[in-house]
């Protein structure tokens, strides 16, 4: 006999498989299993060629998150409305922005988040947002095509055809019969110039090799200098060390000689007293004795015989 089935619990655990499998397949859409990531919107006011949903989205150059959707604004068909998820816990500031960047010459696109200062508050949903709008700013290809788009319009060609033109004019005037003699007479100087240092470059060279020997020696001499300094100033040092001893010596010196003066003061003051007084009338009979002395010298130079007969008698006068 074959085995009974119970259809009704197969047919309840098929029912449950599939419920579980749609839940997982919803939870996996509305979240990443990588971690959990925040919805933003970006208008951007130029062409998206190159980016598509799932399109990587960075911060500084990291990997953040990815392009959920890419849709025209409804309210606006001008702009194109960028739905992104950008992984949680990324600094997303009020002044942070938006770049589109294209990758070489691939032609893939990225969004690119730029600025967001460290003070600045984060990004939330203002009234009547879905999501908090980040900012956009222009790419380079879109700034480049408007600078050339201006340029090759008509306003811009006018423009540039009156610059060209005024740019000339000025050219002409530069370069008058005047200014032009004036630069030919400049190129004659200069070739003159030239000439003249081609004719004395004999004497240049030697001046240049005398200045470079001369440089050798103020080298040589320098570290010659460098080489007696320490020496010379081991010696200034030792002199000035031997005057310290010496002046030490001296002071000690006198101090010396101020307590033996102070030591002999009342015997000097004695002798100033008593023996000075003494010594000027010594003093005073020598000068006395000396002059006698010298005028018998001078009488015995002038009559040496005097000294044995004694001296002259005086000449009579007349009638005696």
């Amino acid at each position: 006999m074959e085995p009974k089935v119970n259809y009704i619990l197969v047919g309840l655990f098929m029912v449950f498989l599939g419920a579980a499998v749609l839940v997982g397949i919803l939870w996996l859409g509305k979240t990443d299993y990588r971690g959990s990531y925040d919805r933003y919107e970006a208008y951007m006011k130029e062409s998206v060629a190159g980016l598509s949903v799932n399109s990587t989205v960075k911060y500084r150059g990291v990997d953040v998150g990815r392009v959920k959707s890419i849709t025209l604004n409804p309210n606006n068909p001008e702009e194109v409305l960028l739905t992104i998820e950008i992984m949680r816990g990324t600094p997303i500031k009020t002044d942070t922005m938006a770049v589109l960047e294209t990758q070489g010459l691939t032609g893939l696109a990225t969004i690119n988040l730029t600025g967001g200062s460290r003070d600045a508050p984060s990004l939330q949903a203002q009234e009547g947002q879905t999501y908090p709008v980040i900012k956009t700013s222009p790419s380079l290809f879109f700034r480049l095509d408007q600078a050339v788009s201006r340029l090759l319009s008509e306003e811009g060609l006018a423009q540039l055809l009156v610059d060209l033109d005024t740019a000339a004019k000025g050219a002409a005037k530069v370069l008058d019969e005047d200014n032009r003699t004036m630069l030919k007479r400049t190129i004659k100087d200069l070739s003159d110039v030239a000439q003249t240092i081609s004719a004395h470059k004999t004497q240049i060279e030697q001046s240049l090799n005398g200045a470079a020997r001369s440089a050798d020696n103020l080298v040589k001499l320098t570290a010659s200098l460098n080489a007696e300094v320490p020496t010379l100033l081991a010696g200034i040092n030792k002199s000035v060390a031997a005057l310290g001893t010496a002046t030490d010596e001296l002071a000690r010196t006198s101090k010396t000689v101020g307590a033996v003066v102070n030591e002999a003061r009342p015997e000097l003051q004695q002798f100033t007293r008593r023996t000075l007084s003494e010594a000027g009338l010594l003093v005073t009979e020598l000068r006395q004795l000396t002059g006698t002395l010298t005028r018998v010298a001078r009488e015995l130079e002038r009559e040496p015989s005097s000294l044995v007969f004694g001296p002259k008698p005086p000449s009579r006068g007349p009638g005696e």
